[in-house]
C-alpha cells in the first residue's frame, strides 16, 4: 500500500509541473542567472579583518580532496615576512578546477576557516592551463582597514588572539558564500586578481625561497 501511494505522490509532482508557466532566461545574454544562496561555486582563501591570510598551509583540505583537485606547500612565517598569523602559511596553493567536483569536502577539512566557496560559476575557459587557480586568483579582496601582507600580526600578540575573535571579528570569512567580486570589478582592476596582484610577485619569490 505504501509503494502505490508513494508512486501517486511521484507522479502528482509531475503533473504539477506540467502546467506550470515556462520560464525562459536568455542566459549569458541578459546578463548572470542567479544561483541559489547556498549553491558551491569557486573557492575563496579569507583574510583576517587586519588582511593577513587565514591560510596555515596545513594541507588538510589537500588530504580531504577525493578528486586530488587541490596542491598546497606550506612555508614559515618570519617577523620580517608574515602573511598568516602563527608558524606557517599557504606558499603555495593552486587548485586545479579541471578535477574539482565542488563536493565541499575541503571546507569540512579546513580548521581556520580559511577556505569556503562563492556562489560564482562561471568558470569556463579557453585552456585547461588557466583552470589551475592559484592565490592569486583564489585569495579574497583587501576589504577598507585591510593591509596587504606580509606585516606584523595587528590584532593581537598571538595567533590564538586571531582565532579565538574569529567569531565576533570574522574577516572576509562572514557571508564567504557568495562572492565579494564580480565581472565588472575583475575588469575595472578591483576585483581579487587585480588585488592581489600587487603583492603577488613577493608572495611568489618568497614561496620559491622557502622550498
Amino acid at each position: 500500500m505504501g509503494a502505490i501511494t508513494g508512486t501517486f505522490k511521484g507522479f502528482g509532482v509531475t503533473f504539477s509541473h506540467m502546467f506550470r508557466k515556462m520560464v525562459t532566461t536568455s542566459y549569458p545574454f541578459d546578463g548572470e542567472a542567479p544561483a541559489a544562496p547556498r549553491y558551491h561555486g569557486r573557492h575563496i582563501l579569507n583574510r583576517h579583518p587586519d588582511g593577513l591570510e587565514k591560510c596555515i598551509g596545513c594541507e588538510l583540505c589537500a588530504w580531504a580532496c577525493p578528486a586530488d583537485a587541490i596542491y598546497v606547500e606550506g612555508a614559515d612565517n618570519t617577523e620580517e615576512m608574515r602573511f598568516s598569523p602563527g608558524e606557517r602559511y599557504a606558499g603555495i596553493y593552486q587548485i586545479n578546477y579541471t578535477r574539482c567536483i565542488f563536493c565541499g569536502l575541503c571546507i569540512e577539512a579546513c580548521p581556520t576557516r580559511s577556505l569556503t566557496m562563492s556562489n560564482e560559476y562561471e568558470l569556463a575557459r579557453d585552456s585547461r592551463q588557466d583552470l589551475i587557480f592559484t592565490k592569486k586568483e583564489l585569495l579574497a579582496p583587501l576589504l577598507p582597514g585591510m593591509e596587504q601582507p606580509p606585516h606584523p600580526m595587528r590584532l593581537g600578540e598571538t595567533d590564538k588572539d586571531y582565532y579565538l575573535g574569529a567569531l565576533t571579528n570574522p574577516g572576509t570569512s562572514a557571508g564567504a558564500e557568495r562572492a565579494p567580486w564580480s565581472t565588472n570589478e575583475v575588469e575595472d582592476g578591483t576585483g581579487p586578481a587585480a588585488v592581489s596582484d600587487r603583492g603577488g610577485k613577493q608572495n611568489e619569490e618568497t614561496a620559491k625561497e622557502a622550498v
